[in-house]
């Protein structure tokens, strides 16, 4: 069966890098159509890349996490990435440590390892700090709700576009 997952990535005990790991709870205690499923990955990026093995072309994958892109902290953003371009560099083996993968790292492992990836939409936040410690800083504190709302709205958006020319870059 064709469906949505969201996941939310990310390290708790690196301040602002737990934003995908809240965005997640968050949306896990909403309802959702059968076809959502909303699930923290935290660390266990390994997990998330062997999970997309077992998902198909018709599958849409909402990634949750903290990227820098170089933006005011706190600010949130939608990346669609290039999933061609992950064919061209494999992920290697030094780069897969499993506590720091970052998005684009999973999906290569997941290409690497076989998977075919659906459309793919990542939504980021950037950090204010990734330092050890507890809690995320106020920035990104404040961009949960709006994160949670945009999450929601690209996986319901594309419930009902799933096998039916879902756009996939």
């Amino acid at each position: 069966m064709s469906g949505v997952l969201v996941a939310g990535v990310g390290n708790v005990f690196l301040g602002d890098d737990g934003f995908g790991v809240e965005v997640a709870r968050r949306l896990a205690a909403m309802s959702w159509p059968a076809e959502v499923r909303v699930a923290d990955f935290g660390i266990r990026a390994v997990h998330l890349a062997y999970e997309l093995l077992d998902r198909g072309a018709d599958d849409v994958l909402v990634l949750v996490d903290a990227v820098a892109r170089g933006a005011a902290p706190g600010t949130v953003f939608v990346i669609e990435p290039d999933l061609g371009a992950l064919d061209a560099q494999p992920a290697a083996p030094e780069a897969l440590d499993p506590h720091t993968m970052h998005p684009e790292l999973v999906l290569r492992m997941a290409k690497s390892l076989g998977a075919t990836l659906g459309p793919v939409m990542i939504v980021g936040c950037e950090p204010a700090t990734l330092e050890e410690g507890m809690g995320l800083s106020g920035p990104v504190a404040g961009a949960v709700d709006e994160a949670v709302q945009l999450a929601r709205e690209l996986a319901l958006g594309r419930v009902g576009r799933i096998g039916h020319g879902a756009r996939t870059s």
